[in-house]
């Protein structure tokens, strides 16, 4: 017969298991939310402020991949032994998920001793990890709130801290933010335009716009790239600059780039038949294998010639998933659609990719271009990346070309594609007409001459 003593016994020692992270011997996620919630209760009556972080470890996944599973639990076990022997008596520290742990100071009170606790907490795990007969080295980003009133729960805390550690991540690896008021409005602005953005793809509201592609030597029109534009009705004109990360960020990017490449291939197709289409693929497109499926699919139902199309890439593109993007361009290039190597030179790639990937195009970016008249290394880059493609027998385009001298020494290095403000802006599908239709009595007048 079991005494009360020994049911009390067994049933403290289930909770403490329903509590308690398996792995690290660190409390979970229940045991940081019950800590947080017990605090906040204590001080209902004197909201004296406490701080609230969670840290997530940077580049942990590679590293799992890299040493395997067992390593990263052991990575995982050192972690958790550095962080608990950092915290004081008043103090806590949870493991609440794979690589993200959530620690508690009740007696931090300011902004500045949370961000210094934080960086502390960083250096303490940028030592060196012990992984058999090998070390791995790691980084941490970490996102703070502050409790300051009775009005603010369990939940709303942890949210805020979250939101912190989205911007400490977003800003590079081993960063710290602390929560503050003015994240809280930029991330309702977010909110609301990812909703109003939704919307708007739903109701097929947003536009292609085409930028001119022109034969330097001559200035002939060769083709278009495909940018999208939008404006909403509440918010006015949203530069792509802040929808499309947006759009990236909150899974929208698919359905978005297929409207825009449905609308750009139905105007296209009353183009002159040497003019090419130029189209972006965003980086979490090129880890999804449906891409090019829903390509061919709305190349197929708009009537638009494969060998017209050209998709544009970009090296951080690559980065994701190498071996997926590499199956995706393979896809595309076998139905005649070519692919280019957009922004060369400012991403995260090796030389290596060029002959991995097989690119037909590569654009060269305008940082390079902007200071081509002044700046001497990147004259020598221009003309080193233009000897390269000679030699791999890819075409090469300059983009952000917004001066004749500009356009003028890109000639005479013998670079043969550009693209920029100097011959034209992005301007809708109507407007598009209207320039080819400019640019073809051009062409008749020349000839009369």
């Amino acid at each position: 017969m079991q005494t009360s003593f020994g049911t009390g016994q067994a049933n403290r020692e289930s909770t403490d298991l329903a509590f308690t992270d398996p792995l690290t011997g660190l409390g979970n996620h229940r045991r940081f939310f019950d800590k947080v919630a017990r605090l906040i209760a204590d001080r209902a009556d004197d909201p004296a402020p406490f701080t609230v972080g969670i840290l997530d470890l940077d580049g942990f996944k590679p590293i799992n991949d890299l040493f395997g599973h067992k390593a990263g639990d052991d990575i995982l076990i050192q972690v958790a032994m550095r962080l608990r022997a950092s915290m004081d008596g008043h103090s806590t520290v949870c493991r609440i998920g794979a690589d993200e742990f959530a620690f508690l100071y009740p007696m931090v009170f300011s902004e500045d001793a949370a961000a210094e606790k934080s960086r502390m907490l960083i250096e303490i795990l940028s030592a060196p990890y012990d992984v058999g007969e090998r070390t791995a080295r790691l980084s941490a980003s970490v996102g703070c709130s502050l409790f300051y009133s009775g009005d603010e729960t369990t939940e709303i805390l942890i949210n805020k801290a979250e939101t912190a550690l989205y911007h400490a991540k977003r800003s590079g690896r081993g960063r710290v933010v602390v929560y503050t008021r003015e994240m809280e409005e930029a991330a309702k602005r977010v909110t609301r335009i990812e909703q109003a953005l939704r919307r708007a793809v739903s109701a097929g509201e947003v536009e292609p716009h085409f930028q001119p592609i022109v034969d330097l030597a001559t200035r002939r029109t060769i083709g278009f790239e495909t940018l999208a534009r939008w404006t909403d009705r509440d918010l006015g004109s949203v530069p792509p600059t802040v929808f499309i990360p947006i759009a990236e960020e909150r899974g929208i990017i698919g359905p978005l780039s297929q409207l825009v490449l449905r609308k750009a291939t139905e105007a296209a197709r009353s183009w002159p038949k040497d003019l090419f289409l130029s189209f972006n693929l965003s980086p979490s497109q090129l880890v999804d294998q449906n891409t090019g499926l829903h390509i061919l699919a709305i190349l197929d139902r708009t009537g638009f010639d494969p060998r017209r199309l050209e998709i544009e890439i970009t090296e951080t593109g690559l980065m994701n998933d190498p071996a997926s993007a590499a199956q995706i361009v393979e896809d595309l290039r076998r139905v005649g659609i070519r692919v280019s190597l957009d922004d060369f030179g400012t991403g995260q790639s090796s030389l290596g990719r060029l002959r991995e990937f097989h690119f037909d195009k590569l654009k060269i970016d305008r940082a390079f271009v902007s200071s081509i008249l002044d700046d001497r290394p990147s004259e020598h880059i221009i003309r080193a990346i233009l000897a390269m493609c000679e030699g791999l027998g890819m075409d090469v385009v300059a983009e952000g070309i917004e001066q004749e001298a500009q356009a003028d020494r890109l000639v005479q290095f013998g670079c043969a594609g550009g693209q920029g403000y100097l011959f034209g802006k992005p301007v809708d599908a109507d407007a598009t007409l209207g320039y080819l239709r400019d640019s073809f009595r051009g062409a008749l007048r020349a000839k009369a001459i």
